[in-house]
C-alpha cells in the first residue's frame, strides 16, 4: 500500500474539522483572517460579564459578537447593548437569536468596521476583540469622550501581558506606558485557545481597563513623540538616545512647527529651536537608566 504523504494526512485532518465545525456553528464557516473565534465555553463568557460588575441602567459597547454567546448574557444585566460587527452573515445570525423575546428592543448593532466608527456613549466595554485591532482600538477607546466606566476585553496573551508589563520586564515598552499613562489596567484571567471556535493559534487573557478620569494634563501627541524616542533602542540611556543627530534635527523641526503655528518668536525660530534643543540634551544627561528601566513617573518628570 502506498504511503499517504503527512502534509496530504494533515490538509485532510484541516479539511474534516471545517466541517465539524461548518455543523456546529449551524451552518455559518467562521473567517479567521478578520478574526473571528467565537468564544464558546458558557463558564469563561459568565466570568467575563461578572468582572464587569454590570448595572441595569449601563449602556455596554461590545465589539465582534459574533453569533451572540455574549450578547444575549450582556442583555439580560444592561438596559442597552451596542454591538459592532463587520460581517453581515453574524449581524443576521445575531438578529436572529434575539428576535421575537424582550430582548430584541435593547440591541442596536452597528455594522462595519469599529475603528473607522463614531462610537456612541457607553457606560461599560465588553468584547472579544479580533486581535489584530487591539492596539488601535485600545487607544481609540482610551480617547472617547464622554469616560466611560470599565472595559473588559480578551486580547491575545503577549499583547494583554505588555499592557500590564513594569519597568524593567521583558515587554515593558512603548504600549505599557502610553496606556498605564492614560488607564489603570489589570490582567483578570487566562483563557485557553480550546475554549474558542474556531481555536486560534494563540493563548488569550482577558484584561480589565480603567480611564483615569480626570486624565493627566499633557498633551498626549507630543507625549507619544517623547515614548517614541526613547523606546527605539529600549536598550540604550536616555542620554544616549538625544545624543543622535536625526533626533536633534528631528526636535528643532517640530519646535520651529510648534512656534510657527502658535505665532511667537517670528524672527527667532532658528535661535530658539536649537536653545530647546540644548536644553532637552540637558535634561537628558541626567538620565542615564534606559528606558525600559523607567517609571511612569520618571517619565512625566521629564515631560
Amino acid at each position: 500500500m502506498p504511503k499517504v504523504k503527512s502534509g496530504a494526512s494533515g490538509r485532510r485532518r484541516e479539511r474534516q474539522e471545517q466541517r465539524r465545525e461548518l455543523k456546529r456553528a449551524g451552518g455559518l464557516m467562521f473567517n479567521k483572517g478578520i478574526g473571528q473565534h467565537i468564544l464558546k465555553n458558557p463558564l469563561i463568557v459568565n466570568s467575563i460579564i461578572d468582572k464587569a460588575a454590570l448595572r441595569p441602567t449601563d449602556v455596554v459597547l461590545e465589539v465582534g459578537p459574533g453569533t451572540g454567546n455574549m450578547t444575549v448574557k450582556l442583555l439580560e444585566k444592561a438596559k442597552k447593548v451596542v454591538a459592532c460587527e463587520l460581517d453581515p452573515r453574524l449581524v443576521a445570525e445575531l438578529h436572529k437569536r434575539v428576535q421575537g423575546t424582550p430582548m430584541a428592543s435593547k440591541l442596536q448593532v452597528l455594522v462595519g468596521d469599529v475603528l473607522k466608527a463614531d462610537l456612541p456613549f457607553f457606560d461599560a466595554c465588553v468584547a472579544n476583540l479580533p486581535y489584530q485591532i487591539s492596539s488601535p482600538f485600545v487607544f481609540k477607546l482610551l480617547l472617547h469622550r464622554p469616560f466611560f466606566r470599565c472595559a473588559i476585553l480578551m486580547f491575545q496573551r503577549e499583547f494583554a501581558l505588555r499592557l500590564v508589563a513594569k519597568p524593567g520586564d521583558k515587554l515593558y515598552c512603548r504600549l505599557s506606558i502610553n496606556t498605564q499613562l492614560l488607564a489603570r489596567v489589570d490582567h483578570l484571567m487566562k483563557v485557553g485557545k480550546n475554549n474558542f471556535r474556531p481555536p486560534p493559534k494563540v493563548e488569550s487573557s482577558v484584561v480589565r481597563i480603567e480611564p483615569k478620569n480626570p486624565p493627566p494634563p499633557i498633551n498626549f501627541q507630543e507625549w507619544d513623540g517623547l515614548v517614541r524616542i526613547t523606546f527605539v533602542r529600549k536598550n540604550k540611556t536616555l542620554s544616549a538616545a538625544f545624543k543622535s543627530s536625526a533626533v536633534q534635527q528631528l526636535l528643532e523641526k517640530n519646535y520651529r512647527i510648534h512656534c510657527s503655528i502658535h505665532n511667537t518668536n517670528g524672527e527667532g525660530h532658528e535661535r530658539t529651536a536649537i536653545w530647546q534643543v540644548q536644553e532637552v540634551k540637558k535634561k537628558m544627561r541626567r538620565c542615564y537608566q534606559p528606558s525600559k528601566q523607567m517609571s511612569l513617573k520618571m517619565f512625566l518628570r521629564m515631560k
